[in-house]
């Protein structure tokens, strides 16, 4: 398991009972996470500092209960990059920490080239990973069906002084995206995804991992470069094993370079205690 050990402005202060104490720069909330189904507390006095907790309801989704009064928006740093964070709907701040692994992958193999890197970010959300990859250098479509989540992409990578950089935002069906770009014969050396278990798209287009990750991959593949240098699936879908990510990347890459698969997750402060949060599968050279 690769684990997000460098953050400075999150950490997990405790985990107990289906639900997470985290904190987020200077704002601590509690979240609910299927993962943590032990009951003990570690560190019960932390708790009592929550500044707001999500309740699920009955019904599905739920609510943010504030504690004390937060703020709307407030911003975290990870190294040169700045995020603003917002308590949504449902659960989410608009990141996700333990995608630093990602991040710090990305980063790297870009910088290892000396040359002009484009790279395609599909169901590329608030643009965590757009910012990084800009942040290396390199030029980055970053794709999402939903108007909001790309907005906030580009608020991120303002908050990041990388606004300057060349960045295309695309809001579209993922799958439509990638087949215009193939008629178009415009090809990337990296691509990025994060699919989500269920979705739709700009036009109600229904998304379903299990039954539409491997035709899309095969789909990507077709609008690699010559010279590529990485392929990277991300995921949350529960039953899926990471060797599922990598089958479907031997099966679809031939390009000559190494493939690798695990987990990721975060560590818990002052304990030897890591939540598992996801599972990648990549291809590079």
């Amino acid at each position: 398991m690769y684990i997000a050990k460098n953050w400075k402005d999150y950490e997990i202060l405790d985990m107990s009972n289906g639900e997470k104490l985290e904190r987020w720069g200077n704002i601590i909330l509690i979240r609910p996470d299927p993962q943590i189904i032990w009951k003990e507390k570690l560190f019960p006095e932390k708790w009592k500092k929550a500044d707001a907790i999500y309740r699920r309801s009955n019904e599905g989704g739920g609510h943010w209960e504030r504690i004390k009064n937060i703020p709307d928006v407030w911003q975290i740093k990870y190294n040169n990059l700045v995020f603003n964070l917002k308590p949504m709907g449902f659960k989410h701040t608009g990141i996700f920490p333990e995608q630093a692994i990602n991040w710090d992958f990305a980063i790297n193999k870009i910088k290892n080239e000396k040359r002009h890197i484009k790279v395609l970010n599909l169901f590329a959300y608030t643009g965590a990973m757009t910012t990084a990859c800009l942040s290396a250098g390199a030029e980055v479509c970053h794709v999402d069906s939903s108007k909001g989540m790309v907005t906030w992409a580009k608020e991120n990578v303002k908050s990041s002084e990388l606004e300057k950089e060349k960045v295309r935002y695309i809001v579209d069906d993922v799958i439509k995206f990638v087949q215009r770009e193939k008629k178009r014969e415009n090809y990337y050396d990296a691509i990025i995804m994060d699919p989500p278990s269920y979705g739709r798209g700009t036009n109600k287009e229904v998304w379903r991992f299990e039954e539409n990750i491997s035709d899309l991959v095969k789909m990507c593949s077709e609008i690699l470069s010559d010279d590529p240098i990485f392929f990277l699936i991300n995921s949350y879908t529960t039953g899926i094993s990471s060797e599922v990510l990598a089958n479907i990347l031997k099966i679809n890459i031939k390009n000559k370079g190494k493939i690798t698969n695990g987990e990721i997750g975060l560590p818990m402060s002052n304990s030897n205690l890591v939540l598992p949060c996801g599972i990648y599968g990549r291809w590079e050279k």
